[in-house]
């Protein structure tokens, strides 16, 4: 499968309904492997800092594709998801999007939900990929 077909099952409905209005595939060093086209600003910086040391995040959260965010929950570390859960500041028309990042141990698979969407949603779209591509061995 190519990475473009991950990032299409990323952003397909699930009972009819679409979760993800964005998605992004990164190696581990910031680049690119694919994108749709509103996650495609992604930059290597705001990768490396995403898979980083995620302690400052509390104080002062990442930015994802120049949407700046706060993080909700660090779960890298737990089997059970390998994602952190943020939540993007408030857009120009007042709307939040709820973002995870995922984490394998050679890429980063970033989803951001509709403005419906909870967290709960977005994270399992993203677990489903993140879990595959470790059992794939990346």
């Amino acid at each position: 499968m190519s990475w473009d077909q991950y990032i299409t099952s990323l952003m397909a409905a699930t009972d009819g309904v679409s979760h993800v209005s964005g998605a992004a595939i990164c190696g581990q060093d910031g680049s690119p492997w694919a994108a749709s086209d509103n996650m495609k600003c992604i930059t290597p910086e705001e990768v490396k800092k995403l898979i980083g040391d995620t302690s400052t995040f509390h104080q002062s959260g990442p930015v994802v594709a120049g949407m700046k965010c706060m993080m909700i929950r660090d779960q890298y570390d737990d089997p059970s998801s390998y994602c952190l859960q943020l939540k993007s500041r408030k857009d120009a028309d007042g709307n939040t999007f709820n973002i995870c990042v995922g984490k394998t141990t050679t890429a980063v698979v970033i989803a951001k939900g509709t403005k419906e969407a909870n967290g709960g949603q977005v994270t399992a779209k993203v677990y489903t990929i993140v879990s595959y591509l470790r059992g794939a061995g990346y």
